[in-house]
């Protein structure tokens, strides 16, 4: 007799809900994206060329790379190719081409970061609705849309708004690849910083140790596979970014432009310096200001940096709320497996969101306000995700400490509008009961019940958004112009975004000059006169349109005609000191003008040597004399060199009120 032995059944799976699992969308998940879409949309697109070519120095490049591959490559603002811009050339792309495709307007200049705007709100809809419902990922693309700074930037044409997108995109990309472990999904995040490296240079690293802290503690996958992938990533951001240096470096000096933003004509060393470790130290030659512990001409530094009069109404709205949900979220989620997939997003998100608060607090070089823009995505998926796992927690605790962020928001925007008396006074008072009503409900849910408690959340974050909305209408509705602006309205002691778009007033430092004439801020505070007068200092000169260092000059028609007169007979129609300057010229003949000295007038560019050889080769066929150009502590004097040499040697003659010398007649 044989025994037999029987192998029991296998059992029934029994069904787990996996980390990959994405959560179940409702019907109205998609039309409410296409909504919050649209009206993303409209609010980017409305008036949008009221701002005419809002940072002409941008506009002007984008202008040159319109029509000449070279300063396409390179991001010369001239056609000419005398002087590259002082960033490298990704974001200038996408508006020349626009130009190319649409004719130089206002429109086709900003309209690519619109929907860099647009496109931004809808991948961070994408990257908080792989783990998260669609309630909370609306919530995270509502914030961004409406967080003032992002308003601005995103009718703006600095390159912040692809830089943005670009971060944005690499945060997706790494949150894909804690999914699975998958390397594609590294190696894209890597080229997308990559590419931010040539949108905004080093600014876009202030994101990689939360992208690789998270892949590196909560991937998938062995801790060696997970070190390779985050390796290879790196590799892939440095050829992502390291082809157009590269040939940057390797390419002639004199057959390539000038590299605007350095002393010695060197990628690398505008990369390093000016727009590198200069901003942490404030050491920055060529500069106007920054340095001495302080932040120079760029406020005070310190841990409240960013809820200053300045900063304050441009971004921190909800940060007070952030930062405590953010605390929240990772104590709520502390005790999880290591691959826990809302912790690895609190890690990206809060990450880049410390990491980057924390670095502009305390940088003393170059700080504008609009900087603010890179803490948006993370502050609004922090705010979303921390407000989703305290709700689905249904613990006192948690409503309490929803109650605390909704009282701290409210608060905190009721401070935030009194800086603003003039605007909207009643909705403080809204905003501050509101907020309050909505944190006591939500501090006593246990005792009111559930449909309570909600409504008082949604109360929460309606007038939690409601002070940054208004804001964020008013910056639409504003034209802004120049090189420094600011987004709402004006503030008591800082800088606001009335008409003409904020220029520097309060307490922040000139630049320099002061002299009569100077235009008026939205604060009552006065900008230097960089046009008529005796000029002295670096870039001196005599006569001029209003132009300058910030703002471009106001070109009258008739020196317009003159310029453009015989134009194809010369390289440059013209030459002035500062970019801005050529800038305003160049936009409204659509003809070369060579920026002497490059933004701030103190580039090598072009030294005075050059300058004669040009002149005695007929390439350029007038100086445009402009007053003083600033205070700037250190740089090249081939600017005023130049100035000197040219009132020495060629008579003044003034056209449509601006002061020009005819550099074919000695």
């Amino acid at each position: 007799m044989t025994a037999t032995i029987e192998t029991p059944a296998p059992a029934a799976p029994v069904p787990v809900a996996t980390q990959t699992e994405r959560p179940p969308s409702p019907r109205w998940a998609r039309p409410a994206l296409l909504a919050l879409l649209a009206a993303t949309a409209v609010l980017y697109t409305w008036s949008l060329s009221e701002s005419g070519y809002a940072n002409s120095f941008y506009s002007a490049a984008a202008q040159a790379g319109s029509q000449s591959w070279k300063a396409f490559f390179f991001g010369s603002l001239d056609a000419g190719n005398s002087i590259t811009v002082d960033k490298p050339p990704a974001s200038l792309w996408a508006m020349a081409l626009s130009v190319r495709l649409l004719g130089l307007s206002s429109w086709s200049i900003l309209l690519p970061q619109a929907l860099m705007g647009v496109a931004s709100v809808g991948v961070l809809y994408a990257s908080v609705r792989r783990r998260f419902p669609a309630a909370t990922a609306l919530l995270a693309g509502a914030v961004l849309a409406l967080t003032p700074v992002a308003t601005l930037m995103f009718r703006f044409n600095n390159p912040d708004a692809l830089l943005v997108l670009l971060m944005t995109g690499a945060a997706y990309a790494v949150l894909r690849a804690l999914e699975h472990a998958r390397l594609r999904w590294m190696l894209l995040a890597g080229v997308l910083v990559g590419f931010g490296f040539l949108t905004k240079q080093l600014q876009v690293f202030l994101v990689l140790p939360s992208l690789g802290l998270a892949y590196l503690v909560a991937a998938p996958t062995g801790v060696g596979r997970r070190i390779r992938d985050l390796v290879l990533a790196c590799v892939a951001m440095i050829g992502a970014a390291g082809w157009w240096i590269a040939t940057v470096s390797l390419w002639p000096a004199s057959s390539r432009p000038y590299i605007g933003g350095s002393q010695n004509n060197s990628i690398l060393e505008l990369t390093l310096g000016y727009n590198g470790l200069g901003r942490l130290t404030g050491d920055e030659t060529g500069s106007v200001g920054g340095g001495g512990g302080t932040g120079g001409n760029w406020g005070e530094t310190g841990i409240t940096r960013l809820f200053g009069s300045g900063s304050g109404g441009q971004i921190s709205w909800l940060l007070p709320a952030a930062l405590l949900l953010l605390v929240a979220g990772l104590v709520a989620t502390w005790n999880r497996p290591r691959t826990d997939r809302t912790r690895a997003a609190l890690i990206v998100w809060g990450g880049w969101l410390v990491t980057t608060w924390l670095v502009f607090s305390y940088m003393q070089g170059i700080f504008h306000d609009y900087y603010d823009v890179a803490l948006a995505p993370a502050l609004a998926a922090v705010v979303a995700i921390g407000v989703s796992v305290l709700w689905k927690a249904k613990h006192p605790a948690a409503l309490l400490t929803l109650a605390v962020a909704a009282v701290v928001t409210s608060l905190w925007g009721y401070t935030l509008l009194g800086r603003s008396s003039d605007f909207l006074p009643w909705l403080k008072w809204v905003v501050l009961i509101g907020g309050l009503g909505a944190g006591a409900v939500l501090a006593f849910g246990s005792w009111l019940g559930r449909r309570a408690v909600a409504a008082g959340a949604v109360a929460a974050v309606l007038l939690g958004l409601a002070g940054p909305a208004a804001y964020s209408i008013q910056t639409a509705g504003t034209a802004h112009t120049g090189s420094i602006v600011t987004a709402g309205p004006s503030t008591s002691g800082g800088m606001g975004g009335g008409p003409g778009g904020g220029g520097m007033g309060g307490g922040r430092g000139g630049f320099g000059g002061g002299a009569p004439g100077g235009q008026q801020t939205q604060n009552g505070g006065q900008l230097p006169s960089f046009g008529g007068g005796t000029g002295g200092g670096r870039g001196g000169g005599t006569g001029g349109g209003m132009g300058g260092l910030l703002n471009g000059a106001s070109v009258d028609s008739e020196l317009a005609a003159a310029l453009t007169a015989d134009a194809d007979s010369y390289t440059w129609v013209a030459a002035t000191i500062g970019s801005q300057n050529a800038a305003s010229y160049q936009l409204a003949t659509e003809e070369p003008v060579m920026a002497i000295g490059g933004f701030n007038g103190t580039d090598p560019s072009p030294t005075l040597t050059q300058f004669q050889q040009y002149v005695a080769e007929g390439r350029i066929h007038y100086f445009i004399g402009t007053g003083t150009l600033g205070q700037a502590s250190s740089g090249s004097d081939a600017a005023a060199q130049i100035t000197e040499w040219v009132q020495e040697h060629y008579p003044a003659t003034t056209i449509g009120g601006t002061t020009v010398y005819d550099l074919d007649q000695a």
